[in-house]
C-alpha cells in the first residue's frame, strides 16, 4: 500500500479482516488452572478449565483498531482450554463474539474451535498426575466417593450421550498408556463488520485443509495473507467474491438507503425463542430493562443478542452489551444499569440454581428451554396482535412455524458438527466437496435424521455418513449450489423481517420531527447546555398518540436510546447525519409522499409493510451478479522447508510473511487513499471552523452518557483496582440518575401546577406520572441490589425492609421502641381533635402486607414506595431503614452504593425534594383495596349545641365511589369506617332526621382522613342543619379540600402545592343568607368577572387530557365555582330585607317565577319564538318541581345548587336566564339597578354560559341524588 509495505492509513476502513488469531495451550507454561473461571476442583481434571493463551496474531497491531490480547483470549475461549480423550465428542464448534469499545464502536470476532492431539509429553504426564490426585481424593471416603463421583460425572457428561457404565468409568479416568489426549485450539478472524457467513466459510475451509489427507493447494499463509491484506470490504450496495482454500466465498453489503448490515440469521432467533416470546423480549429491550440470555451454546447467545438489537432500527442499544459474558466477569451481573448480557449455562444446571443479584427489573431468557421470565408491570407493544400476525405471515412463507422450533435448530447445529467431525474421522474420503457440508442446511428440520443420529450417539455406533454425502454431492446442477439457495433464503427472510419491524417504527414515529425542540443556535452551545435542555416535547407528542399506544410510548420516550436518537437528529443540523437516522428519515419522507394523511391525525389502524418484495429483490440481485472479485491467493515469498504439512495439526505459521501487507499499490488501496485525502481535508476544515475535536468528543461523550453510567465493562483488566473503579463509576452514575429523575419529577409536577395555579388540583398526566414513578421504583431496586452480599427474594429493597421489620419487632417485644412522632394533633377552634396518625415505617409495611391483591415481593416494594411517596415520607423512611448500620453491613459489601456515606446522604436529599409536591400514586393505582377512614364532625359551639339529639348521618364520596349513608353513633362526633378505596375525596353529605328537642345543629366543618395514606380532607360547612333555621335544610352537600400536612420546617411554605378549592367559606355563606349584613358586597364588575372565571375554569377542565382533569364538582360547587358565581348574580340588587323577620332566598324568587309561568300564557313576537319560549318554560318548571318534590330534606340554597348543576349538565342555563330576567316577579323582588334587570348584562351572561354547550358534563351522584328529571 504505502512504499514501506506497512498498510497506509488509507487502508483502514477498507480491509475485510483486521486480524487473524490463533489461541490454545502454551507448551512452555504448561497447565495453569483458570481460577477466574470459578471452576470447582471436585470436577475430574478433564472437566476443569485451564488458562488459554493467544499463541499468535497477525498483524502485530493496527493503529485504528489496537489488538486487545486479554479480551480476545477471553472471548475466543470463554471457558479456557478444554481437554478431551479419544472417547469424547470432539466436534469443532463455531461461535462469534463482539468487542464494544468505550466509545460504543464495535469489532466482531468469528471463532472455530477444534481439538488437536497433545504432543507434549510434559502435559500428558501432568494430566495423569492430576488424575491420580483426584482419584485418591475421591476414594478416600468410600461413601462420599460413590455419591460425589457419580454427581460430578452426571454433571459433566456431554448432552447425556454416554450412558453405559463402562463409559462412565472411562469418563473419570485418563491413562497415559491407553488414552490419547486432545486439547482445544481456535482460529479466529477479527473484522470491522459482521460478515458472519463469509467468515464462517473461510474458517471451515481452513480447518478442512488442516484435517484433510492431502495438503492444501497453497500453504495456509497464502490464504491468511490474502484475507488480511488483499480482500477489501465490499463497497456499500455491492457484492464481493474472494477465495477460500477450496472454493469462492461471496459476501454483500447493503446500500446507503437500505437497512444496515446484519448477517446473523433471524430464522434461528425465531426458531429458538418463538414469535410471541421474541416480541416480549424485544419490548423489554426497547424499554431498557436488564436482559439476561442463558444458553449452553455461545453462538446461540450471540445470534439472539445480535438478532434482537438488529431489530431495534432506527434505535440503538445504548447500555452495557456483552452477548458472551466470560466466567471471570460474573460480577458484572451486579451492575445496577440496564444491560444485555449472555451467560453460558453449565450442563446439567437449571435456572433455580442461578443466583442473580437483582431480578426486579430482569428479563430472563432461557434460550435452550424456549422459556422467558418477564419483569412485572410491563406494557405491551402497540398493536401487538396485528404485529405478530404480520410477522407470522412472513415466517410461514419461509416455512418457519411462528411458535418456534427448538429441535429444528438443535439438529441443525449437531448435524453441521457431525459433518465436520466426519471430516476428521473419514480417512477414505479425502476432500469432500463442501457443498455436502452445506447440504445439511437443507435437512435442518428433518426429525428422522435427528432421531437416528441421537440413537446412534446413545448406542456408541459411529454412523457412516458416506451414504448421505455421496448422493448429495451429485446433485450439483445448473452450477448453482443448494447451499446458496439456503443462504439466499436466509438473507431474504432476514431483510423481510427487519422491514416489518422498521415499518412499525416508521408508522409510530412518522411525525417525530414536529416535536423535536431545536433550541440551540450552534453545536457548541447545545453541547454545553445539553443537561438543562429539553430536546423533545414529550407531552404534546403523547397527546397526539392513540390511547392504546400510551402505556408503551410514555415509557419508551424516557429511554436512553430514544434520547440519543433525538440528540442525533439535533446534531444533524451541524454535521453529517447518523447513518441510521438518514435511512429512517428517508423512509418517513417516502411515507409522506405515498400517504397524504394529515400528520396530526394519528390513528391506531395497523398499516402493513409494503416494501418486502423490493428489499428481498435488491439482495438477490447483488448475490446473483457479483460486482467485485478480490485478488486470488498466491504463493508468498516464504522460507523453504517451513510450514511443513502434518495432518490434524495446525501448522506453525511464518510470521514474517503475515506481519505486513503487499508492497504493490493495488487498486483499492489507491482508491482509499484518495477518499482519505478528501476526509483529511474535510477534517481540517471542520477543525478550523468548529471546536477542537477532543473537546467536542468529550462533550459528545458526556451528552451521550447522560443518565447512563458505564457503556462497557473493560474485559481485559480485572485487577481489584479496576473492579473498584468500575463500582465507583456505578455509584456516581446511580447518584446522577437519581438527581435527574427527581428533578424531572419535580419539574413535570411544578410545571403543570404553575400553569394551573389557583384552580383545579395540580396533577400531571396520570400516565406520565406513572411512567416517572415506575422508573423511580426501578432505580431504587437497582440501588438496593448494588453490592448485595447474598441475594434473597426477587426484590432487594423488600428483602432489606423485611429484615429491618424482623429486628424492630424483636426489639418492640423486649421494650416499646420509640416511634417517630407524626404530624401535630390538629385542633380546630372548637377543640375537637383528629387523633395523631403515627409515622411508622413498619406500619406502612404492614398496610402493604395486608393487601391481598399484591402477590409478589417486587409488587410489595413498589406499593410501599408509592405509599411513602404519597405520604411524603419516602426520604424519611429510607433514612430510618439505613440508620440501622449493623444490618446494612450484614447485607452489603463495602463498595455498595448504600454504604457510600456521602452519596447516600445526597441521594436521600434528592428524594426529600419530592416532598414539595402532592402525589396520589398509591391511591390512584390500588383502586380496589379496602381502606380504613376516620371522620370527625366539628360544630360551632359558641352558637349551637355540640351534640344534636336527632340521629345524624353522613355519606362520603370520592372519585372512585361513595360509602352510602352511614348513621353516626348517638352522642359521638367521631367515627371510623372501612370501605373500598374512594380515591381522592370530593364531597360529604351530612344530615339528620330533626328529632328530639335540640335538633338544630350548626356545623363548622367535617374532617375525613384516609388512615393508610394520612391524607386529610376538610369539608367546610358553616351553616345550620335544622327546620326553621337558616334555609331550613336538614342535609347539606359539602365540597372537600385536601389539608396540607407537611410540617413547615421541612420544606418551607413556598414550595407547597396550591390549595384546591373547597366549599364556600363560612363567611361568604353566612353573608349570602344575610345572617350578618356587615360583609362588603362585591360590585357588578367583580361579579361579572367571577362568572367569566368560573366558566373559563370549566372550559379549561375539558381541554385537558382525560386522565389529568381532576374534579368537576369543585369547579361547579367549590368556592369560586359556577354555583357561587351565579348566586352572586342573583343576589345583586335582591330585596332580601327581612319581611316580618323572615329570610327571603333566591329559591323564593325562582318558585314565584314558576308560579307565574304555570298560570300565564306568554305573548311572543312570533310563533317560533313563542314555541321556543314555551318549551323552555316547561322544562324550567319541570326541573324546579322535581327538585321540590325530591325525597330529600335539602334547604333552599341547596335546591338552587342542584338547579344550577342540572341546568349546566343539560345545557339549559342559557335558555332559563332570559326567562327569569323577563318575568314580572323580578320587578317586585329586585331593585332597579340589579344585574338581572340590565339587558346588556343578561345578554353577555347568556353568551358566556353558551360556551359550555359543547361539553359533556357528568355530575357526581351525590349532587343530584334523588332528583328525578
Amino acid at each position: 500500500m504505502s512504499g514501506s509495505g506497512a498498510p497506509g492509513p488509507g487502508a483502514a476502513p477498507c480491509r475485510f479482516a483486521h486480524y487473524f488469531v490463533l489461541c490454545g495451550i502454551d507448551a512452555e507454561s504448561g497447565l495453569e488452572p483458570d481460577e477466574l473461571a470459578g471452576e470447582n476442583f471436585d470436577q475430574s481434571p478433564l472437566r476443569r478449565t485451564f488458562k488459554s493463551k493467544v499463541l499468535a496474531h497477525y498483524p502485530q497491531n493496527i493503529e485504528w483498531n489496537p489488538f486487545d490480547q486479554d479480551a480476545v483470549n477471553m472471548l475466543c475461549m470463554p471457558k479456557g482450554l478444554s481437554f478431551r480423550t479419544q472417547a469424547d465428542n470432539r466436534d469443532p464448534q463455531l461461535h462469534s463474539f463482539i468487542i464494544t469499545r468505550e466509545d460504543g464502536s464495535r469489532t466482531y470476532g468469528f471463532v472455530l474451535t477444534f481439538y488437536e492431539e497433545v504432543t507434549s509429553k510434559q502435559i500428558c504426564t501432568a494430566m495423569q498426575t492430576l488424575y491420580q490426585m483426584h482419584n485418591a481424593e475421591q476414594y478416600s471416603s468410600v461413601c462420599a466417593s460413590s455419591s460425589c463421583s457419580m454427581d460430578s460425572l452426571a454433571s459433566s457428561i456431554d448432552e447425556g450421550d454416554a450412558t453405559s457404565l463402562a463409559k462412565l468409568q472411562r469418563y473419570n479416568s485418563y491413562d497415559i498408556s491407553r488414552d490419547t489426549l486432545y486439547v482445544s485450539k481456535c482460529i479466529c478472524l477479527i473484522t470491522p463488520l459482521p460478515f458472519m457467513q463469509a467468515c464462517k466459510k473461510f474458517l471451515v475451509q481452513l480447518y478442512k485443509a488442516v484435517t484433510s489427507q492431502q495438503p492444501p493447494p497453497l500453504p495456509l499463509e497464502s490464504y491468511i495473507h490474502n484475507i488480511l491484506y488483499e480482500v477489501p470490504l465490499p463497497p456499500p450496495g455491492r457484492s464481493l467474491k474472494f477465495y477460500g482454500v477450496y472454493e469462492p466465498i461471496i459476501c454483500q453489503r447493503p446500500g446507503p438507503n437500505e437497512l444496515p448490515l446484519s448477517d446473523y440469521p433471524l430464522r434461528e432467533v425465531f426458531e429458538l425463542l418463538g414469535l410471541e416470546n421474541l416480541v416480549q423480549v424485544f419490548t423489554c429491550v426497547l424499554l431498557e430493562m436488564q436482559i439476561l440470555l442463558y444458553s449452553q451454546d455461545y453462538q446461540r447467545l450471540m445470534t439472539v443478542a445480535e438478532g434482537i438489537t438488529t431489530l431495534l432500527f432506527p434505535f440503538q442499544w445504548q447500555h452495557v452489551y456483552v452477548p458472551i459474558l466470560p466466567a471471570s466477569l460474573l460480577h458484572f451481573l451486579d451492575a445496577p444499569v440496564p444491560y444485555l448480557m449472555g451467560l453460558q449455562s453449565k450442563e446439567g444446571t437449571d435456572r433455580s440454581k442461578l443466583e442473580l443479584p437483582q431480578e426486579a427489573n430482569l428479563c430472563f431468557v432461557d434460550i435452550d428451554n424456549h422459556f422467558i421470565e418477564l419483569p412485572e408491570e410491563f406494557p405491551q407493544f402497540p398493536n401487538k396482535l396485528e404485529f405478530i400476525q404480520e410477522i407470522s405471515e412472513v415466517l410461514l412463507q419461509f416455512g418457519i412455524p411462528p411458535e418456534g422450533n427448538l429441535h429444528c435448530s438443535d439438529s441443525a447445529t449437531k448435524l453441521k458438527n457431525l459433518v465436520l467431525s466426519d471430516l476428521v474421522n473419514d480417512k477414505k474420503n479425502g476432500n469432500i466437496p463442501s457443498n455436502a457440508l452445506n447440504m445439511y442446511e437443507l435437512l435442518k428440520g428433518n426429525e428422522t435424521i435427528a432421531r437416528l443420529q441421537a440413537l446412534a450417539k446413545r448406542t456408541g455406533v459411529t454412523m457412516e455418513k458416506m451414504t448421505i454425502t455421496a448422493p448429495l454431492a451429485e446433485k450439483k446442477k445448473d452450477g448453482k449450489l443448494p447451499c446458496e439457495e439456503v443462504e439466499l433464503r436466509d438473507y431474504k427472510l432476514n431483510v423481510q423481517l427487519r422491514e416489518v419491524f422498521a415499518n412499525r417504527f416508521t408508522q409510530m414515529f412518522a411525525d417525530y420531527e414536529a416535536f423535536v425542540i431545536q433550541a440551540a443556535p450552534d453545536m457548541e452551545s447545545w453541547l454545553t447546555n445539553r443537561e438543562q435542555m429539553q430536546n423533545f416535547d414529550k407531552a404534546s407528542f403523547l397527546s397526539d398518540q392513540p390511547e392504546p399506544y400510551l402505556p408503551f410510548l410514555s415509557r419508551f420516550i424516557e429511554t436512553q436510546m430514544f434520547a440519543t436518537f433525538i440528540d442525533n437528529k439535533i446534531i444533524s443540523q451541524w454535521e453529517e447525519k447518523d447513518p441510521f437516522l438518514r435511512v429512517f428519515d428517508s423512509r418517513i419522507e417516502k411515507i409522506r409522499l405515498y400517504n397524504v394523511r394529515a400528520p396530526a391525525l394519528r390513528t391506531s389502524n395497523y398499516q402493513k409493510c409494503s416494501t418486502l418484495k423490493e428489499a428481498a429483490q435488491s439482495i438477490e440481485q447483488r448475490l446473483m451478479k457479483i460486482d467485485h472479485t478480490a485478488i486470488h491467493p498466491h504463493l508468498l515469498d516464504m522460507k523453504i522447508g517451513q510450514g511443513k504439512y502434518e495432518q490434524g495439526f495446525f501448522p506453525k505459521l511464518q510470521s514474517d510473511v503475515l506481519a505486513t501487507g503487499p508492497t504493490n499499490n493495488n487498486r483499492w488501496a489507491s482508491r482509499s487513499t484518495t477518499t482519505q485525502r478528501r476526509k483529511d481535508r474535510l477534517r481540517q476544515h471542520s477543525e478550523h471552523i468548529g471546536l477542537d475535536n477532543d473537546l467536542r468528543e468529550k462533550y459528545m461523550q458526556e451528552a451521550r452518557s447522560l443518565g447512563k453510567n458505564l457503556r462497557q465493562p473493560k474485559l481485559s483488566d480485572l485487577s481489584p483496582a479496576v473492579i473498584a473503579q468500575t463500582n465507583w463509576k456505578f455509584v456516581e452514575g446511580l447518584l446522577k440518575e437519581c438527581r435527574m429523575k427527581t428533578k424531572r419529577m419535580l419539574v413535570e409536577k411544578m410545571g403543570h401546577e404553575a400553569v394551573e395555579l389557583g384552580h383545579g388540583e395540580a396533577n400531571i398526566t396520570g400516565l406520565e406520572e406513572n411512567t416517572l414513578i415506575a422508573s423511580l421504583c426501578d432505580l431504587l431496586e437497582r440501588i438496593w441490589s448494588h453490592g448485595l452480599q447474598v441475594k434473597q427474594g426477587k426484590s432487594a429493597l423488600w428483602s432489606h425492609l423485611l429484615q429491618y421489620q424482623e429486628r424492630e419487632e424483636k426489639q418492640e417485644h423486649s421494650a416499646e421502641s420509640p416511634v417517630a412522632v407524626g404530624t401535630e394533633r390538629r385542633k380546630s377552634d372548637t377543640g375537637i381533635i383528629l387523633p395523631t396518625l403515627r409515622v411508622s415505617l413498619i406500619q406502612d409495611m404492614r398496610h402493604v402486607q395486608n393487601m391481598s391483591e399484591i402477590k409478589t415481593d417486587v409488587g410489595r416494594a413498589r406499593a410501599w414506595i408509592r405509599l411513602s411517596l404519597e405520604k411524603k415520607l419516602l426520604s424519611q423512611h429510607l433514612k430510618q431503614l439505613l440508620s440501622n448500620q449493623a444490618l446494612a453491613k450484614k447485607l452489603y459489601k463495602r463498595y455498595a452504593f448504600l454504604r457510600c456515606e456521602e452519596e447516600r446522604e445526597q441521594f436521600l436529599y434528592h428524594l426529600l425534594s419530592l416532598n414539595a409536591v402532592d402525589y396520589f400514586c398509591f391511591t390512584s393505582v390500588f383502586t380496589t383495596i379496602m381502606i380504613p377512614y376516620r371522620s370527625v364532625i366539628i360544630p360551632i359551639k359558641k352558637l349551637s349545641n355540640a351534640i344534636t339529639t336527632s340521629n345524624p348521618w353522613i355519606c362520603v364520596s370520592g372519585e372512585l365511589g361513595d360509602t352510602g349513608v352511614m348513621q353516626i353513633p348517638k352522642n359521638h362526633l367521631e367515627m371510623t369506617f372501612e370501605c373500598q378505596n374512594l380515591g381522592k375525596l370530593t364531597t360529604v353529605q351530612i344530615g339528620h332526621d330533626n328529632s328530639g328537642l335540640l335538633a338544630k345543629w350548626l356545623v363548622d366543618c367535617v374532617m375525613v382522613r384516609n388512615e393508610i395514606t394520612g391524607h386529610t380532607y376538610k369539608f367546610p360547612c358553616g351553616r345550620w342543619l335544622g327546620k326553621g333555621v337558616d334555609d331550613g335544610s336538614l342535609e347539606r352537600i359539602l365540597i372537600g379540600e385536601l389539608v396540607s400536612s407537611t410540617p413547615d420546617e421541612e420544606l418551607g411554605k413556598q414550595c407547597r402545592t396550591p390549595p384546591q378549592q373547597k366549599s364556600p367559606t363560612t363567611a361568604r355563606r353566612l353573608s349570602i343568607t344575610s345572617l350578618t349584613g356587615k360583609n362588603t358586597k362585591p360590585n357588578a364588575g367583580q361579579i361579572q368577572e367571577g362568572i367569566g372565571e368560573a366558566v373559563n375554569n370549566i372550559v379549561k377542565h375539558f381541554h385537558k387530557p382525560e386522565k389529568e382533569r381532576g374534579s368537576l364538582t369543585i369547579l361547579l360547587c367549590g368556592e369560586n365555582g359556577l354555583v357561587a358565581a351565579l348566586e352572586q348574580v342573583f343576589h345583586h340588587g335582591f330585596k332580601s330585607s327581612r319581611i316580618f323577620h323572615k329570610n327571603v332566598f333566591i329559591w323564593d324568587f325562582i318558585e314565584k317565577a314558576v308560579a307565574y309561568f304555570e298560570t300565564s300564557d306568554q305573548i311572543g313576537d312570533n310563533e317560533e319564538a313563542l314555541l321556543l319560549q314555551r318549551s323552555s318554560c316547561k322544562t324550567f318548571c319541570h326541573y324546579v318541581n322535581a327538585i321540590n318534590t325530591a325525597p330529600r330534606n335539602i334547604g333552599k340554597d341547596g335546591k338552587f345548587q342542584i338547579l344550577v348543576c342540572l341546568g349546566t349538565r343539560d345545557h339549559l342555563l342559557s335558555q332559563w336566564i332570559p326567562l327569569l330576567a323577563e318575568c314580572p316577579p323580578i320587578t317586585r323582588m329586585y331593585e332597579e339597578n340589579a344585574l338581572l334587570r340590565d339587558r346588556m348584562t343578561v345578554n353577555s351572561l347568556i353568551r358566556v354560559l353558551q360556551t359550555l354547550q359543547d361539553f359533556n358534563i357528568i355530575l357526581e351522584g351525590s349532587l343530584i341524588k334523588g332528583v328525578d328529571v
